[in-house]
């Protein structure tokens, strides 16, 4: 038995009036696959469940004004099913289909993976190079977050208790950007909480220089980064073996400046250059 007080909101509107008054005694139940860990280990110290998982306002996947617009509510399953997200954000759809398990998928959703601000949440770094925004609604109004500033700490997020995030929005891939992937090292092939993740977008000129490039890395710092360091690095060359071999020692040691040397360190550092390799070995042309 949970001593916890199990509510369904019938509306958003209903969800923003109860935060207001109850918030800081209420955890938000989307998918719940972090929310029912942490009950069985009783972790979970609160006296209101907010089911919000049922609502239409926030289950959306839509263009909204040339920008992808993601309900907070979407699973991952749902994520996947979508061809919006595959043409615009297909590094999004690919970290999708590297999350947990089938029925993991089916539940959990977006927000809830970004909400939870877990240093290796999949998504993350997907949503980072696409310059992702979440709205935030309380009863009074609205206003938007960036992914980075989501997290305050690992595991610790920076939403007030009477906030819900309605929706993302994302900058779609350019047109000419053809090149998009995201990969994670984890202790098995399946099934497995990254490691190390990276998301990683491009696009090469006719002369083979990268053009643009975005790039983002999960479970290496504290809260979630965008590389720009390193896409500046890339920005203008043509990628061959040793360029990108130093683009990843450049990220090594930009993560290093963020973390301090840690004893994970010994084998991080050569697994991030060695991810970044394989991420962006495609755009080597023989």
């Amino acid at each position: 038995m949970f001593d916890v007080d199990y509510i369904r909101a019938k509306n958003l509107e209903d969800a923003l009036d109860f935060l207001n008054t109850n918030g800081a005694e209420t955890k938000i139940l989307a998918g719940g696959t972090d929310i029912m860990v942490d009950m069985r280990s009783g972790a979970l110290k609160t006296r209101f469940l907010l089911d919000i998982s049922r609502l239409d306002d926030l289950k959306k996947i839509e263009i909204q004004h040339g920008q992808l617009c993601i309900g907070a509510a979407v699973t991952i399953s749902e994520l996947l099913e979508s061809d919006t997200v595959a043409d615009m954000a297909p590094a999004l759809r690919k970290a999708g289909e590297k999350f947990a398990s089938q029925q993991i998928r089916n539940v959990a959703t977006i927000g809830g993976n970004v909400a939870h601000c877990s240093p290796c949440g999949d998504t993350i770094p997907p949503l980072l190079i696409h310059d992702a925004n979440a709205v935030v609604l309380t009863s009074e109004g609205q206003r938007h977050v960036t992914i980075e500033e989501m997290a305050s700490g690992p595991y610790h997020c920076s939403l007030q208790p009477n906030e819900i995030i309605s929706h993302f929005v994302l900058q779609p891939r350019p047109r000419e950007v053809t090149f998009a992937d995201f990969q994670k090292i984890g202790r098995r092939q399946e099934l497995a909480i990254a490691r190390m993740s990276m998301a990683a977008m491009a696009y090469q000129d006719e002369r083979g220089l990268i053009a643009y490039m975005r790039l983002a890395l999960g479970s290496c710092t504290p809260t979630p980064h965008r590389f720009r360091e390193v896409e500046e690095y890339m920005t203008g060359k043509v990628p061959a073996e040793n360029i990108i071999w130093e683009a990843g020692r450049l990220l090594a040691d930009k993560m290093l400046s963020i973390t301090g040397r840690r004893p994970s360190a010994v084998y991080k550092e050569p697994a991030i250059q060695g991810l970044f390799m394989r991420i962006m070995h495609p755009l080597i042309r023989t």
